[in-house]
């Protein structure tokens, strides 16, 4: 099978030569915080990789630290999964495993190649070494078998506090990877856990749990980001080690880094804790949730991930590639519509009508373009944007006894301005070409600008909302984040729909003309039109 990345090609080759006969990967998320954009690429990678050879792909969680993991965030990860149209084969906790874990462990102990330490974590942090210098033994390294038996009994038993003692791996503390450097593979938590409760006041640490989860799973290929590179060594020599019979192999993958984004649960959560957003599912969150309140469509979201393909060594992506990818799923498949911001009142003054209804394009990329009704009468709102009292050079929009097009209806020229005491625009005199209705257009009038309007007669009231990147510009980085972040990344402006704003389905999302993709939500009985996207592609390749 054709390889389209470095693990495909390890993989065919291990195909190939019989070391595997088929492919089994697993996503193993922790559920101490909502998935983020940076997890997408993990999703479609070990997922998709499964799929792509007719394999499984289970979903793992990585629950090993009770003190921070909710049942919340398990629902949560599943949902986004589903959101993404993943399917995993099974679904496995590492509290599935715990029992064997621990039966693990005191097999280490007995041959001799773990131990129980009274050194605290500054103690051990201290006596690791560096990279130039080896680490330094501990005094309780030469426990006897039966002694560390006996203690790691009494830790699961409960006889000490927190951090009152650890059992570690009996590796090389002169190592030139300090991950081989005795770890600690085990620790006392007093920590009530979302699936075991109290059964347990000791847990395994991620780097022993994960190689062991992925054996008893059956996993052949556990795909993970590059920070677990320098972890392999400990991963390998935990499956070699507590004799396992199943050996998965690790391969690492960089991880995905977007410009004024935060890619961090640990930030995430400040941000929803310091109430700088509203939830985990603020649009302006680069969580799943966020993206799908946001409007972003799923297959967008894969496009992406899949066209910026794998690779060994960390970079850092654009934003505006992200927003390319929306931006162009959306112009394909969303519906046009109209709003406008700051309205400014049109009275078409020889229009005689009662009014009348026009056809709208849906969407003009359509193969078998439709069209829907929209009502025209003597009554309109245009956008403030469109008209100047003052135009600049080549202005082709509305002004003073000029023509312009309104989308879909009729060509209008401006007759005459009313102005307010304080010198606003209060209303605009204008005349509209009977003969010039689009589609059937017999004018002869050539117009250089069209612009959007609304039927004053019954347009909607909403609230428009337009987002800012939640951090600052790239040439921040490396400041520190309380000082990167944009705490005015959203603005909010009153403005007038059409009238199937009101009546079609919530969170559908639109191409509100010349303006942007929103997308239809309602809070507290008001209807608001979020920004999933600005019309403007602003990427370069």
């Amino acid at each position: 099978m054709e390889a389209k990345n470095f693990i495909e090609e390890i993989i065919n080759e291990e195909l190939d030569s019989g070391v595997v006969n088929s492919v089994h990967t697993r996503f193993p998320p922790e559920p101490n915080g909502y998935l983020h954009i940076g997890h997408a690429k993990s999703l479609c990678l070990n997922f998709g990789t499964a799929k792509k050879y007719d394999g499984l792909c289970n979903l793992f969680f990585d629950d090993t630290n009770p003190s921070k993991e909710k049942t919340e965030f398990v629902n949560a990860i599943k949902a986004d999964i589903e959101w993404l149209g993943f399917k995993w084969s099974e679904v496995h906790y590492a509290s599935d495993f715990f029992d064997t874990i621990y039966e693990l462990a005191v097999k280490l102990i007995k041959d001799g190649k773990a131990y129980v330490d009274d050194l605290t974590a500054e103690e051990i942090r201290l006596t690791r070494g560096t990279l130039t210098e080896p680490g330094k033994e501990s005094p309780y390294r030469n426990r006897s078998i039966e002694e560390n038996l006996q203690l790691f009994t009494d830790m699961k038993n409960g006889k000490y506090k927190d951090g009152e003692k650890v059992l570690r791996a009996k590796i090389d503390m002169a190592s030139p990877n300090i991950n081989m450097r005795d770890p600690v593979i085990y620790r006392v938590l007093w920590a009530t856990h979302h699936r075991t409760g109290d059964k347990w006041c000791i847990y395994p640490m991620y780097d022993f749990a994960h190689p062991i989860c992925d054996s008893m799973q059956g996993v052949t290929h556990s795909i993970c980001t590059l920070e677990f590179e320098d972890h392999r060594p400990l991963y390998n020599w935990t499956i070699e080690n507590t004799g396992v019979s199943h050996k998965p192999r690790q391969i690492e993958f960089a991880r995905l880094n977007i410009t004024n984004t935060v890619m961090s649960k640990r930030y995430l959560k400040k941000l929803v804790e310091d109430g700088a957003v509203e939830g985990w599912d603020d649009p302006r969150m680069p969580t799943l949730t966020g993206l799908r309140n946001r409007g972003v469509p799923a297959d967008a979201l894969k496009n992406f991930c899949e066209e910026i393909g794998v690779a060994k060594a960390n970079s850092e992506i654009e934003i505006s590639y992200l927003e390319h990818f929306i931006r162009d799923y959306l112009n394909q498949n969303a519906e046009r519509a109209m709003a406008v911001e700051n309205a400014i009142k049109v009275t078409i003054t020889n229009y005689d009508k009662d009014g009348e209804v026009l056809d709208f394009d849906i969407n003009p990329n359509d193969e078998e373009p439709k069209k829907r009704p929209i009502t025209f009468s003597k009554n309109i709102y245009i956008d403030s944007e469109d008209f100047s009292l003052c135009p600049p050079p080549k202005y082709f929009r509305l002004k003073k006894d000029g023509y312009v097009r309104l989308k879909n209806a009729y060509i209008i020229k401006c007759d005459d301005v009313l102005l307010n005491d304080n010198g606003t625009i209060k209303e605009l005199l204008c005349s509209y070409v009977p003969e010039s209705r689009s589609g059937e257009d017999t004018s002869g009038i050539k117009c250089k600008g069209t612009i959007h309007w609304v039927d004053a007669n019954n347009a909607v009231d909403v609230e428009i909302r337009k987002y800012d990147y939640l951090l600052k510009d790239a040439e921040y980085a490396g400041q520190d984040f309380s000082e990167r972040m944009n705490y005015n990344s959203v603005t909010k402006f009153l403005g007038k729909a059409e009238k199937y704003i009101e009546t079609c389905p919530e969170n559908l999302s639109f191409q509100l003309l010349r303006k942007g993709y929103y997308k239809k939500m309602v809070k507290n009985g008001k209807i608001v039109l979020s920004e999933i996207v600005s019309l403007k592609d602003g990427f370069k390749k």
